[in-house]
């Protein structure tokens, strides 16, 4: 019951910001109530007050003890939304497939896939030394087992 109430509080506060949109939601035996959030634009402070003010303002602690905690998806957790790719194009992402690792920058997020683009040394067809190729790759979504933003200093 309690769940159901947090989760139509949420839903609501979400509806009337189309931008944000959730990563994780949990509520413990405890009721602690963690919910991680992301935005198409980043997640202010106010952003997660927002939403946690949604939520507060509208449970009676006097009927139900809680705790609530409302924090936006760090840097550098794996990306678990595929609107999470479109607000990263133009950034290093390191993506693991079944089959690969893949470092490259994400130039493309499409409804299905991401589009990848990195730059290798590879020896010349003809004659000694190496030349600097452009590759790229399309990965769907389904193959993708995590995906993280390389920071980079």
């Amino acid at each position: 019951m309690f769940k159901n109430t947090v989760t139509e509080l949420l839903e609501k506060a979400l509806v009337e910001r189309p931008d944000l949109f959730l990563i994780d939601f949990s509520i413990d035996s405890s009721n602690h109530i963690k919910i991680i959030i992301d935005g198409d634009n980043g997640v202010l402070v106010e952003d997660c007050m927002f939403i946690s003010r949604a939520i507060e303002h509208n449970l009676d602690r006097e009927e139900q003890d809680f705790s609530l905690e409302v924090m936006s998806a760090g840097a550098t957790a794996p990306l678990v939304h595929n609107r999470q790719y479109a607000k990263n194009i133009k950034r290093t992402l390191e993506v693991r497939t079944a089959s690969d690792k893949i470092e490259g920058v994400l130039t493309e997020a499409t409804d299905d896939t991401i589009k990848l683009e990195w730059k290798v040394r590879e020896p010349k067809p003809v004659g000694k030394g190496k030349i600097t190729v452009k590759k790229e790759a399309n990965i769907a979504y389904k193959d993708i087992v995590e995906a993280k933003v390389m920071i980079k200093f």
